[in-house]
Order: C-alpha cells, then sequence, then structure tokens
C-alpha cells in the first residue's frame, strides 16, 4: 500500500526544504559554533558542575510540585460541573501568556518581603517573607507550570468514556478502587509526559532565576551563560555550559515527545465528567481544592492591574513607546516567520507522513530543545569576529524567537492540515487544484482560526520574552520586558508596575487581536 497518493508537490518541497535548511541554520550552525570554540577549554569548572547540579535539581523539583499538586487540581475539574467552569479553565491558561518578568514582578507583590502576605505577618510581630533563591524560583515555576500541568491531564482526562464511571458505580466499586482501575491508567499515561515537558521548561526559565535567584548558590545554566557572555565576556566557558545545556535539554525533549505524540489536545476539555456514588465530603474537597487554586493563581495577576493602575498615576519613564514599539516590531516579526516555518514543515510533513514525516516534525523541535541562550550564545560567537552583536539586537531576537516558538505553531498546524487532507484531499487532487489556489481556496478557509491561535500565541509569547535580548542588547535600546528588568534592578517599583500593566496589556491584546481575527466569519 502506498504511503500517499500522490506524488509531493514541487512548490511544497521547495517551501519545506527552504523551512529545514532555517531550521538548520538556526540550531545545528550555532551548536557547532559552541563546539568549535570549546576546543581545548579545558572543561568545566568546579563552580560550573555545580551550576549544572542545581540547575536538574530546580528543574526536577519544580517539576515535581507542580505535577503532584495538579492531579488533584485536575481530578477536581474534571469531576465538577459549576458555573463559570469555562472561565476558570481560562484562567488556567492566563500564565502561559504572562510574561516571566511580570509573574515574577506580580508574585513578589503577594510573597515578597514587601507584599501583601509579609505585611500581615508583621500585624502578627512575625518577621516578612524572603522568596529570593530556591524558594522563589520554585514558587514561581509552580506558577507557570500548574495551569499547563492541569490543562495536559484535564486533556488525558476527557479520553475516558463515561461509561467506564458509570459501570464502576454500578458494580459498587468506592473511590480508591475506581481511581486504582480508571484513573490510574490515565495518569501513567500522561503524568510522565508532563514531568519531561514541565521539567524542559524549568530548565531554560532565564528571567524567573535572573529575578530570583539570589545569588551563586541560586544560578542555573542560563544565567552562568548570561554572566560569562555579559560580564566575563569568556566565550569558551559559556559555549562548554551552552553543550551542557543542550545535551540535557535535547534528551528531555526527545524523551517527552515521544511520550506526548499519541496525546489528544482538547477534546472533552469543557465538560466535565459525571462521577456517580458522589459524597458530600468529596464534593466540599474539590470546592476548596479549586478556590485555593484560583487564590493561588489570581492574587498576582490582580496585583499586576492594581499597582499598575497606580504607576500610570505617577507617570511613565522615558522612551517607554520607543520600547513598546521596539517590542511589537520584535513580536510581530518573529511571529510571521514561526507561522511561515511552521506551514511549509507542515505541508510538507503531512505530504511525507510516515517515518519520514516523524523525523522532519522531530528534526523541528530541536529549537524547543535547544533553548534561546543555546541558539543566542553559539550566534554570538559565530557574529561576534566579523561584526557587533550588539548592533544586530534586534534582528536576531525576532529570529531566536520565531526559532523557539516554532514548535508550538506547528504542533497546532500540522493536526488542522492533516484534518483538511483526510475530508478533502481527495477532492482536491481529483480537480487538480495545487499550489497558491489550493491554500486560499481550500487550507485557508479551513484552518484559518488554527492560524490566528498559533500567531497570537508566537506574537504574544515574543513581546513578554526576557531571553536572547539580554545577552546582545546595548545600552541605549530595550525592548518593555527587558526596561521593566532594569527598573526593578534599580528599585523603581511604581514605574516597573506601569511598565508591567503595559507588557501585560499588549501581549494579550497582540493574542486576541489574531486569535479573534481567526475565528471571525468561521462556520467551519
Amino acid at each position: 500500500m502506498a504511503v500517499r497518493a500522490q506524488p509531493i508537490n514541487k512548490g511544497i518541497a521547495l517551501a519545506g526544504s527552504a523551512a529545514i535548511l532555517v531550521v538548520a541554520l538556526l540550531v545545528l550552525a550555532p551548536v557547532g559554533a559552541l563546539f568549535a570554540r570549546a576546543e581545548g577549554a579545558g572543561g568545566i569548572s568546579t563552580y560550573g558542575w555545580s551550576v549544572v547540579r542545581f540547575t536538574v535539581f530546580q528543574a526536577v523539583l519544580s517539576a515535581l510540585i507542580s505535577v503532584t499538586l495538579a492531579i488533584p487540581v485536575a481530578s477536581a475539574l474534571a469531576r465538577r460541573d459549576f458555573r463559570g467552569r469555562g472561565l476558570v479553565l481560562s484562567l488556567m491558561g492566563a500564565p502561559f501568556l504572562l510574561p516571566s518578568i511580570v509573574a515574577v514582578f506580580g508574585l513578589l507583590a503577594i510573597w515578597g518581603r514587601s507584599g501583601i502576605f509579609s505585611d500581615i505577618l508583621a500585624s502578627f510581630g512575625a518577621g516578612p517573607l524572603d522568596i529570593y533563591g530556591l524558594t522563589g524560583i520554585l514558587l514561581a515555576h509552580v506558577f507557570f507550570n500548574l495551569p499547563l500541568v492541569v490543562r495536559m491531564i484535564l486533556q488525558g482526562w476527557a479520553a475516558v468514556p463515561v461509561e467506564h464511571f458509570r459501570l464502576a458505580a454500578q458494580l459498587g466499586l468506592g473511590p480508591r478502587p475506581t481511581f486504582r482501575l480508571i484513573e490510574m491508567p490515565l495518569l501513567r499515561g500522561v503524568v510522565p509526559a508532563a514531568f519531561l515537558v514541565t521539567f524542559l521548561l524549568c530548565m531554560t526559565s532565564f528571567a524567573i532565576v535572573l529575578a530570583l535567584g539570589g545569588g551563586p548558590k541560586a544560578t542555573t545554566v542560563e544565567l552562568a551563560i548570561y554572566n560569562a557572555l555579559r560580564f566575563e565576556f569568556d566565550l569558551s566557558s559559556a559555549a562548554m555550559l551552552a553543550i551542557v545545556q543542550f545535551a540535557l535539554c535535547i534528551t528531555a525533549a526527545i524523551v517527552a515527545l515521544n511520550l506526548t505524540q499519541n496525546a489528544g489536545f482538547g477534546g472533552g476539555l469543557m465538560t466535565a465528567r459525571q462521577r456517580w456514588g458522589d459524597t458530600r465530603l468529596a464534593f466540599w474537597q474539590d470546592t476548596i481544592l479549586i478556590t485555593i487554586t484560583l487564590i493561588f493563581l489570581g492574587l498576582p495577576m490582580l496585583a499586576i492591574l492594581f499597582r499598575g493602575i497606580n504607576g500610570l498615576g505617577a507617570g511613565l519613564p522615558s522612551g517607554i513607546l520607543t520600547s513598546l514599539l521596539i517590542s511589537l516590531g520584535i513580536a510581530l516579526t518573529s511571529a510571521a516567520l514561526a507561522i511561515s516555518l511552521a506551514l511549509a514543515l507542515a505541508h510538507l510533513i503531512d505530504s511525507l507522513r510516515g517515518k519520514f514525516g516523524k523525523t522532519i516534525e522531530v528534526f523541528a523541535f530541536l529549537t524547543l530543545a535547544a533553548s534561546p541562550f543555546v541558539i543566542g550564545t553559539g550566534l554570538f560567537i559565530m557574529i561576534n569576529p566579523y561584526f557587533s552583536p550588539f548592533a544586530l539586537a534586534l534582528p536576531i531576537t525576532a529570529l531566536v524567537n520565531a526559532a523557539i516558538t516554532l514548535p508550538l505553531a506547528l504542533r497546532i498546524l500540522l493536526p488542522a492540515l492533516t484534518r483538511i487532507r483526510q475530508n478533502y484531499g481527495q477532492t482536491a487532487d481529483s480537480i487538480g487544484m495545487q499550489g497558491w489556489a489550493r491554500f486560499r481556496l481550500l487550507t485557508w478557509p479551513q484552518m484559518r482560526a488554527e492560524i490566528g491561535f498559533a500567531t497570537g500565541l508566537c506574537a504574544a509569547l515574543s513581546m513578554g520574552d526576557l531571553g536572547v535580548i539580554t545577552l546582545f542588547a546595548p545600552p541605549d535600546i530595550a525592548t518593555l520586558p527587558l526596561v521593566m528588568y532594569r527598573l526593578m534592578g534599580s528599585y523603581r517599583i511604581e514605574a516597573a508596575a506601569a511598565v508591567a500593566l503595559i507588557l501585560t496589556t499588549s501581549s494579550f491584546t497582540l493574542f486576541w487581536i489574531f486569535d479573534r481575527g481567526g475565528r471571525l466569519g468561521n462556520t467551519s
């Protein structure tokens, strides 16, 4: 049996090959430069290995806490149907779009030394909270990753037929046997992948560690790379650390991709799964758990809103409009590039299918494994002998942001393109509809919602990124996240709060414009 009914279109092959070449240049060339620079460097120092150990330790611990807390929260949301449940699930997605440096600001407003809970403790004569160091890193990671893991587990729960729970109730099975026989197999399939994805995200969360690290004892590999490049200009040490980071991340990414390749996305996510034989005690346990989770996620976002409004009243720092325009330019450029690459790769993967298509998909995910700092460090080493890397800060930032968001866009667009081919492919082939006409008349109308959603995500994530820009930005050029970080570092809290509100509003507005635009007039 043939793998495909028609030969690959030349345009698809050409565009897909060009996208593969771009990905190869963005990943393999910088990694090659790292290996070349690391030759003869003498290996990693004792301090360097301590940084590696702390990086892995905090990532494992963050992922473990996030997954452990997410399981009961997901279980409560899966079996409870209540007014506002859709809004609660939407709130679960908000931290993913929230810029990291803004989230740190919100967490400090609640849990910091001058935060709300420290003020409450002071009223009882107790000392203020100190969340810098490992405690703050774990807190911020759980804030970001708990909602993500909850959504992943809910997607798995939606795949369990409701008849299984009805049969368990008819057989008189209590909560423990039901959990062991029905829910535990589900968790075995979902939790390992969720853990590895969370581990990978925690390995590459530069902004959180930069703001909350708290000194040499709480330094990750990416922060050590940043220090080596920006303050010590030790390219060999930076290269060695980047190679270690790449090895750790690519291992986690490949394993996670293999574990998540058969997972479903979105089916039944908004529908509660009824449980028969429920008890009032279980109802109140779920209610309290959902309420605590909402308070934990909602308080920092409310603090960002109220402090930002007060900060606007105190006035904005100079040059904020220029930084806003720079951030918007980077976000729109990187989103356009990421979507273009994702569409080209998705068409090629869908046309090839089988092992060849899967190989290309795995290759595209190398950009996620490489992390912004691995790619950025390699590019810095490649450019430095010929040009000033600081003069190319903005285009490099847009390029790296596009590379990092490419796997996300590809994972959103590829299933939609496959669905279109399965439903309409034979009809389109039979009438000779190919090339631009096929995209304009068939592909675009059928998947404009997915394209809008993916574009909004890529633009919002790029808008709030505080990563590679810190390596390349000269003192007179800054994005909004970098401006905010500098203001926090100089203790200009009111100005930082105003910038945080502008940055958050801009990120969510970008996402809303593209997501809403993709769904307008969509009747499919």
